[in-house]
């Protein structure tokens, strides 16, 4: 049994203590917040309220420590509970840039500690479902992958909103869904081109759209928008053979794909919804099949898979499955997305 102390007790660290509680090999330790109210709630569930990080790091009894604070302290809390002798899972963003990252592994080498991110999204059912669709080669080989989260509520009220707390959207939700699609393709990324907006919030991006050139020409293009009344697909994935889609988080996937591969052209030109079209005619539907895939109903977005290979990592009995130098790629791909918005310019890179 590994005792887990949790630095920052907001909504995510809410939910960690859940999970560290049901997973059988951790328990929560204790929890220190500098929001009186948060340790008064933390102390009606139970849990021992620790009066600084100080006192939490110097207690032997903890083993491990979650980082679930605003963004721009995690590089300085991390670092700190690793010198105290502490493993440390730390929420995403690791950092606010890779710089600060590079830090981080430098200390855990030092420290000789085990040091994850909470990249939990990598097994989101949308995500693995259009992972497993498109490694089939349902589709054939993919040239254009599209990543969308959309809302219309804004940007939640509070720290997210703030930049020198490391607020902003492309911290917030493109960290995971950068993740998810570098956790796929296995390439360096060649270029970033991004275009970030600032609608309600002068200070942070409450919406980006980015572009990842990888070095086979695949395009990923990931979106995050607060202020979309009407949403698009949540993947849109373009392979030679076929399309797929998903529309929702709980949906299964859509996949139209051809199967005539003759490619005949009437010798005449149709009248389409577009006008006299050949190439926006409709396909034969006998050249056409249509596929639906139900969604999984395995476990999804759930901590004790980020538990399991962190706590395996400090048995030695297998490394861990979220690496800090995964995490630095996706950084390093955001610094990137900030310059190029920053410059208006596409950055060559090679991640």
């Amino acid at each position: 049994m590994y005792n887990i102390g949790i630095i920052g007790y907001g909504g995510m660290a809410g939910w960690h203590a859940k999970y560290i509680d049901l997973y059988e090999k951790t328990k929560v330790k204790g929890i220190f917040d500098i929001n009186p109210e948060r340790n008064r709630f933390a102390q009606d569930k139970g849990y021992t309220i620790y009066e600084s990080i100080d006192t939490l790091l110097n207690d032997s009894d903890v083993d491990a420590v979650i980082i679930a604070t605003t963004n721009e302290v995690h590089k300085e809390l991390s670092i700190k509970a690793m010198a105290a002798g502490k493993h440390v899972i730390c929420e995403k963003p690791v950092a606010l840039n890779a710089a600060e990252l590079e830090e981080i592994i430098a200390a855990s080498k030092r420290y000789n500690r085990i040091f994850t991110v909470n990249q939990n999204r990598r097994t989101n059912r949308d995500f693995t479902l259009m992972q497993q669709s498109v490694e089939s080669g349902l589709i054939g080989d993919i040239y254009t992958l599209e990543s969308r989260v959309q809302g219309a509520r804004g940007i939640p009220k509070g720290w997210r909103a703030t930049k020198e707390l490391g607020g902003g959207m492309m911290l917030d939700w493109g960290v995971h869904l950068i993740d998810q699609i570098m956790h796929m393709i296995d390439e360096k990324v060649a270029s970033v081109y991004c275009n970030m907006y600032f609608i309600e919030y002068p200070e942070v991006d409450d919406s980006f759209c980015l572009t990842m050139i990888f070095e086979s020409g695949l395009a990923a293009i990931v979106e995050v928008s607060t202020n979309s009344y009407i949403k698009l697909p949540r993947w849109y994935v373009r392979g030679k053979s076929g399309t797929l889609k998903i529309d929702d988080w709980e949906c299964g996937a859509e996949i139209v794909r051809g199967i005539d591969k003759e490619n005949v052209w009437d010798n005449e030109i149709p009248h389409t919804k577009a006008g006299f079209s050949k190439t926006m005619a409709s396909r034969d539907t006998d050249s056409i099949e249509q596929l639906i895939i139900p969604q999984s109903t395995e476990p999804f977005d759930d901590l004790i898979i980020v538990y399991e290979q962190f706590i395996s990592a400090i048995r030695g009995n297998a490394k861990l499955t979220i690496t800090p130098e995964q995490a630095l790629r996706v950084m390093k791909v955001i610094d990137a997305a900030f310059l190029s918005h920053e410059t208006s310019n596409v950055i060559k890179v090679n991640i």
